[in-house]
């Protein structure tokens, strides 16, 4: 459906627009809000973002349209609009074209005419409106896209390509924010979005510097992949430096409740299997890691509580040598039919 905004002081031009079009609006192909002049115009843009054209008459008392035109750029710049006026001399027309006008109709109205400019000026701005969407989620894949994958993505060779698996020994980390779920019941959800992007964005600027992969975001958890050379000593270092990091956070007051941020972590190291999952026919694929080691390092972390940074006992014999931990105890694991010997890294 297509809103539309009508600028126009004479008050029967109301009645005539919803008279003439009294079939697309119930149709909901058409939906008009009015404007008496230029500042009632302005106020509506503001109070109607998803506005797709205005059609505005020129001589109007407060604000004339020519007027309008001139700050329609401000206040919405999606925005399109067609002069319906009696001045149609050339002066008129070129003054309202050089202020951005798409078109121009002049009075008396035909009815016919004026719908078809609507048509095409409608159709224009869903073009400008695809076009904006399409940079967005551009830019969107460019921040969380990996480089060499969009480089690929530019290839004929692309879906070949990333369609191949591979069999890889990396390390997982899986840091989970401790405490979360319990304050989204009391606040705002664009608080809530807020708050958890914030944290977030440390948690991955850590992983980053250690030359760790963000996998995925789940919930309020971010899973991490570190391949290369020393991927489990990098993994640790990235867990301690996030602990360290939250532990210097000022607890804040959301609510009723106070809120102290903190973590709990769990790092696994092995053999895992990288490749494109998901569904082919819904076009929806997830390239990331899979296997025992990934579910092991999830159900590492479910069982840590805040502050804690978990691993298994393998792990432990690869690491203590360079850093201090102490026995955690064993765990039964969702899926393992022995207990797990867990140990908390503690620097």
């Amino acid at each position: 459906m297509a809103k539309i905004l009508v600028v126009d002081d004479e008050a029967d031009l109301e009645i005539l627009v919803k008279q003439k079009f009294r079939k697309k609006i119930r149709e909901n192909v058409y939906e008009f809000i009015f404007a008496q002049n230029g500042e009632e115009a302005l106020q509506m843009v503001k109070e109607h973002p998803d506005l797709d054209i205005i059609l505005s008459d020129i001589n109007m008392p407060v604000m004339d349209g020519l007027t309008l035109l001139s700050h329609l750029p401000e206040a919405n710049a999606m925005l399109k609009a067609v002069v319906v006026s009696a001045y149609g001399d050339m002066q008129n027309i070129r003054t309202a074209m050089n202020r951005g006008a798409f078109d121009f109709v002049c009075k008396p109205v035909d009815f016919e005419d004026l719908d078809l400019t609507m048509e095409k000026t409608i159709s224009h701005v869903r073009e400008m409106q695809a076009t904006l969407r399409a940079i967005k989620e551009n830019n969107i894949l460019k921040m969380y896209v990996d480089e060499n994958v969009l480089k690929f993505m530019s290839q004929k060779e692309f879906e070949g390509s990333l369609m191949k698996n591979e069999a890889l020994h990396a390390t997982v980390m899986f840091v989970d924010v401790c405490g979360f779920t319990s304050i989204t019941e009391h606040i705002p959800a664009n608080t809530v979005v807020k708050i958890l992007n914030g944290l977030f964005d440390k948690i991955v600027k850590e992983i980053i510097a250690q030359g760790g992969h963000v996998d995925k975001f789940m919930g309020d958890a971010v899973m991490a992949v570190f391949r290369g050379d020393f991927h489990l000593d990098r993994a640790i270092d990235t867990a301690l430096a996030l602990r360290a990091q939250l532990a210097d956070e000022e607890e804040f007051s959301v609510g009723e409740k106070n809120f102290k941020p903190q973590i709990s972590i769990g790092i696994n190291s092995g053999e895992m299997v990288s490749g494109n999952i998901g569904s082919a026919s819904l076009r929806r694929l997830d390239y990331t890691v899979i296997g025992d080691t990934v579910n092991v390092a999830q159900r590492l972390q479910s069982i840590s509580t805040a502050g804690q940074i978990v691993i298994t006992e393998d792990v432990y014999g690869q690491i203590k040598e360079s850093f201090k931990c102490k026995a955690n105890g064993e765990f039964v694991l969702k899926n393992k039919i022995k207990p797990v010997n867990t140990y908390e890294v503690i620097e």
